[in-house]
């Protein structure tokens, strides 16, 4: 999630994320489980707020846009369709270029897959080992995502799937791209914040279905 230096000056307008993608309504059951640990729920509507609203708005190059753009298809690539339909309108109220969203939602599917996949360190948990496919942009969304946001994609889906096969070597094809060091750890941040988002709310979802084991 976000560095703790970067989650002052939140901007208190925006409704709390989580609630809203669970449908919590003020004094409800899951209102109440949430209230018993305000701090978390403060802290991860913050962490929100940091990486997507954040003041000043724009950290270097990785603008608001591109943000939106990788959430969408890391909450795709997690399979939660209402967390993913709630970036990619995040995604078109920052009016993004010409065919961005489409090209989004067209990687979004062609990349899914279901992992996690990887070699460990030799020893015990080799016989873990799992190969599974490696993701590149298609050549026919390349030019509209460009080559930061298409390297961003690249580097998204290896978090998300290929975990442990995270290498200097991924790290350097972000940095030739014209990705500071900086804006690379931000990126980390937000795929991070993004799995931790989408369990939080799956696991309140499933609460709510299921009102009798919250009690």
């Amino acid at each position: 999630m976000a560095s703790s230096s970067s989650l002052s000056s939140p901007t208190p307008s925006i409704p709390d994320v989580i609630d809203r993608l669970v449908g919590v309504a003020p004094g409800d059951v899951i209102d109440l489980i949430r209230a018993r640990r305000q701090e978390a729920r403060t802290h991860a509507q913050q962490s929100y707020l940091a990486l997507f609203a954040p003041t000043p708005p724009v950290f270097g190059h990785f603008t608001q846009v591109d943000r939106f753009a990788v959430a969408a298809f890391v909450a795709g690539l997690h399979g939660q369709a209402d967390v993913a339909n709630f970036y990619a309108t995040g995604l078109a109220g920052q009016g993004p270029r010409a065919g961005l969203a489409e090209a989004i939602a067209t990687e979004t599917r062609r990349s899914a897959a279901q992992g996690p996949y990887g070699r460990y360190p030799a020893g015990p948990l080799s016989a873990e080992d799992t190969t599974g496919p490696t993701y590149t942009v298609s050549d026919t969304h390349r030019e509209v995502l460009g080559a930061r946001l298409s390297a961003a994609l690249v580097h998204a889906h290896l978090l998300v799937f290929h975990p442990r096969d995270a290498s200097p070597a991924a790290l350097q094809t972000l940095l030739d791209e014209g990705w500071s060091s900086t804006e690379i750890v931000t990126l980390s941040q937000l795929v991070a914040f993004l799995a931790f988002q989408i369990r939080v709310v799956t696991g309140l979802q499933s609460l709510a279905r299921h009102p009798a084991t919250t009690a």
